[in-house]
């Protein structure tokens, strides 16, 4: 099973409306760690490793309909686990 890391940046209405508390349920729920944190020009930053499969499961639920607030555009980067992480923190 291949472990990744995935950094996403989501742009939209994101911040003051439970959105990293949305992330962070979705990621523990799927076995990943990491963190999801404001960013200082308005988006939230993604950050979750584990298997590649519950990344891109993460992903597609930042991507779809339903989270807290109003996303509009998701970028995402891939890259090795860099390990080290535990829980799924809001920061």
């Amino acid at each position: 099973m291949e472990t990744v890391r995935l950094t996403a940046w989501v742009h939209g209405r994101v911040q003051g409306v439970g959105f990293r508390w949305w992330v962070r349920s979705r990621a523990l729920e799927l076995g990943l760690v990491g963190w999801a944190a404001n960013l200082e020009d308005g988006r939230v930053e993604v950050v979750a490793e584990g298997p590649r499969a519950a990344a891109e499961t993460l992903l597609a639920a930042l991507k779809a309909p339903g989270p807290p607030g109003r996303v509009r555009t998701v970028i995402e980067r891939w890259s090795e686990s860099r390990g080290g992480l535990s829980g799924f923190a809001e920061r």
